[in-house]
C-alpha cells in the first residue's frame, strides 16, 4: 500500500509539473502576442546561397560566417527550411505574397526587357505592413518587374535602393568573378555586339536605382556592398527617428555571380572571401538595429535557392544534400532543380529577448511562412480573397511550438518539366518526385528529364543525399504513397477554386532601364542623377 501510494504521488506530481510547464509556455506566448509595441522586421535574403555555406550548419573545413553563426547561437536555426522555388523571381514573389507561383503567377524569371512583373492584383507583405503603420524599405535586388507599375515603390515600399534584377543581367566597368568571365561594358556603339561567349548580358549596363531615379549605370559592383549597408542603416535610423515600426527587406547580391570580392587570401577561396563579406554586411545591419538596448527587432536571414553549381568554384555548398541519384546520371542537383540542394536553404531568426537562445528547429518550414508570420506579429490581417501556402509560425519563434508543415510543394524551376508545375512534394520526412532532371553542372553535363509513375520516393531522414529511392513494391513505399497522391490531388482542387493570378512575361526593347539613351550603355554616374529614361 505504501509503495502504491508513493507511485501515485510521484505520478500526480509529474502531471502537475507537466501541466504547469505547458501553462507557463502558453502564458508566455499569450503575453508576447499581446505586446503593445509592434516589432520591427528585417528580412535578409541571400542570393544563390547553399545550405552548407552557413558555418552553423556545415562548419567544414572552416566557417566563413562567424557573425551569422553567433546569431544562430543566440537565436533559432532552422535546418529543414525551404525556398518556395529554386530560381530568383518565383522565390521572391512567394516570399512577398506567401503563395506559390501556381497561385501568384510568377513561375520563372523576368528579363531586362520585361514589361510585366509580379501581378498587380497580388498583395505584397510591404503593402499590408505599410497599411498597418510600418515604414517599408527595400535594399538590393528586386527582380519582380522594373517597368512602370511593377516598380518597388508601387508595390508597398516607401524606399528603394538597389538593382532591378540579377547582377549578371547587365555589364559593368569592373566585372566581378564569374565563369565564363564577364566582359566590361563596351565604350562605344560599335562594340555592343561583342557579347558572344560572355556570361553576363553586355548590351546594357547594370543600373543602380534610388526609388525611381537611376543614380549609376553601369553600377560599380565592388562598392555596392558598402553602399547597401549604408543605405540599410540610414533607413533604420530614419524609421527610428520617425518613431515608426519598420519593415526592411535586404535582398543581397551575394552569393550570386559575378562575385564582388575579386582576390582570394592565402588561406581562403574567392567564394569564401565573398561569404565573409556577406557575413560582415549582416553584422553591420544587425548592430545598427540593436544600437538601442530596448530594440524590438526580428531579423530573419535566409536564401532564395541553392547554389548555382555550373559556376564551379564560384558556387556554394549544398552540405549533405547532394542529390546523388540525379548527379550519378549527370547534371547538378542544386539551383533550378527540385532536389534538396536546390530548395533547402540556411535560415536563422535572431530576436533577443523574445525568441529562445541557441535552439535548432528541425520542423519542415518555408520562406512561404514569412508572410503570414510577420503579419501575425504585426497584428495585421491576411487578405481574405485568396489562399496562402505559408503558415503562421509565430509560436515557433516564441519557443512555444515546433509545429511545421506536413506537406510542402516544390515547383519545377527550369531543370525539368514545365515552369511552376508541382511535380515534387514533401510529405513529412518523405520526398516524392513525378519528374526529375538535373541543371547544368560544372562538368558541362545536364541530367535528362525523366517522368516517374509511380513517383520516386526518398526517406530523407535515412537518406538526405537522395541516393536511393524506396522500393516501389515495399511496405514503407506503399504506406506513404496514398498520402502523396492525396496531397497532389488536394492541391489541384484547391488551386482551381482559388483567386489565381497570371504574370505578363512579354518583352519589349523599350522596357529596358537606361539613364541616358544617347550613350552606348547608358553611361552615367551618381553626380548626374539622370532620370529613368528608356531606350527606344
Amino acid at each position: 500500500m505504501i509503495l502504491l501510494l508513493f507511485i501515485k504521488t510521484v505520478l500526480a506530481f509529474s502531471l502537475f509539473c507537466c501541466c504547469f510547464h505547458l501553462w507557463t509556455l502558453a502564458s508566455n506566448c499569450w503575453w508576447k502576442s499581446l505586446d503593445s509595441k509592434k516589432p520591427n522586421f528585417i528580412v535578409i535574403l541571400a542570393d544563390d546561397i547553399g545550405w552548407g555555406d552557413l558555418g552553423a550548419n556545415w562548419p567544414e573545413p572552416a566557417t566563413n560566417t562567424p557573425y551569422l553563426d553567433k546569431m544562430a547561437s543566440e537565436g533559432l536555426r532552422f535546418v529543414d527550411f525551404h525556398s518556395a522555388a529554386s530560381t530568383c523571381s518565383p522565390s521572391r514573389a512567394s516570399l512577398l505574397t506567401g503563395r506559390l507561383g501556381i497561385r501568384n503567377g510568377v513561375t520563372h524569371n523576368f528579363a531586362v526587357t520585361s514589361i510585366g512583373g509580379l501581378p498587380l492584383n497580388e498583395t505584397t507583405l510591404a503593402d499590408v505592413l505599410k497599411q498597418s503603420g510600418y515604414r517599408t524599405g527595400l535594399i538590393g535586388k528586386w527582380h519582380l518587374g522594373h517597368h512602370d507599375r511593377y516598380h518597388p515603390n508601387n508595390r508597398g515600399f516607401d524606399y528603394y535602393y538597389g538593382i532591378p534584377y540579377s547582377n549578371d543581367m547587365g555589364c559593368t566597368d569592373q566585372p566581378g568573378r564569374d565563369i565564363p568571365p564577364c566582359l566590361p561594358c563596351p565604350t562605344h556603339l560599335a562594340a555592343q555586339r561583342r557579347s558572344e561567349g560572355a556570361s553576363c548580358y553586355s548590351r546594357l549596363a547594370l543600373p543602380l536605382l534610388e526609388n525611381h531615379v537611376i543614380v549609376e549605370q553601369p553600377v560599380t559592383l565592388s562598392s555596392l556592398p558598402a553602399r547597401y549597408v549604408r543605405k540599410a542603416t540610414d533607413f533604420i535610423k530614419d524609421a527610428n527617428a520617425r518613431g515608426q515600426p519598420f519593415f526592411l527587406y535586404v535582398a543581397l547580391a551575394h552569393m550570386h555571380v559575378p562575385l564582388s570580392v575579386l582576390a582570394a587570401s592565402s588561406s581562403q577561396s574567392v567564394y569564401a572571401e565573398n561569404l565573409r563579406e556577406m557575413d560582415d554586411m549582416v553584422e553591420q545591419i544587425r548592430a545598427e538595429a540593436y544600437r538601442s538596448e530596448d530594440s524590438n527587432t526580428l531579423i530573419w536571414f535566409t536564401g532564395d535557392n541553392g547554389p548555382w553549381t555550373e559556376k564551379c568554384q564560384f558556387a556554394g555548398s549544398v552540405g549533405p544534400f547532394t542529390g546523388s541519384w540525379q548527379t550519378s546520371q549527370g547534371g547538378s542537383a542544386a539551383k533550378r532543380t527540385t532536389w534538396e540542394g536546390g530548395h533547402r536553404v540556411p535560415s536563422v531568426v535572431y530576436w533577443p529577448g523574445t525568441s529562445p537562445r541557441n535552439v535548432t528547429i528541425s520542423s519542415l518550414l518555408s520562406v512561404l511562412d514569412i508572410f503570414p508570420t510577420l503579419l501575425s506579429l504585426a497584428r495585421a490581417a491576411l487578405p481574405l480573397d485568396r489562399r496562402f501556402d505559408g503558415r503562421d509560425i509565430s509560436e515557433v519563434l516564441f519557443g512555444c511550438s515546433q509545429l511545421g508543415h506536413r506537406i510542402l510543394y516544390h515547383p519545377n524551376s527550369g531543370a525539368a518539366g514545365t515552369f511552376g508545375v508541382i511535380e515534387a512534394v514533401r510529405v513529412g520526412r518523405y520526398k516524392a518526385f513525378y519528374t526529375t532532371g538535373g541543371a547544368l553542372a560544372c562538368n558541362g553535363t545536364v541530367g535528362p528529364e525523366r517522368h516517374h509513375e509511380p513517383p520516386l520516393l526518398f526517406n530523407l531522414d535515412q537518406d538526405p543525399q537522395e541516393r536511393q529511392p524506396l522500393d516501389s513494391s515495399g511496405e514503407e513505399y506503399l504506406k506513404v504513397l496514398p498520402e502523396v497522391l492525396e496531397a497532389m490531388v488536394s492541391l489541384d482542387v484547391e488551386v482551381r477554386s482559388d483567386n489565381v493570378s497570371s504574370a505578363d512575361y512579354s518583352q519589349r526593347d523599350w522596357a529596358v532601364l537606361c539613364c541616358n539613351p544617347e550613350h552606348a550603355v547608358c553611361r552615367c554616374d551618381e553626380t548626374e542623377l539622370s532620370g529613368p529614361f528608356h531606350v527606344h
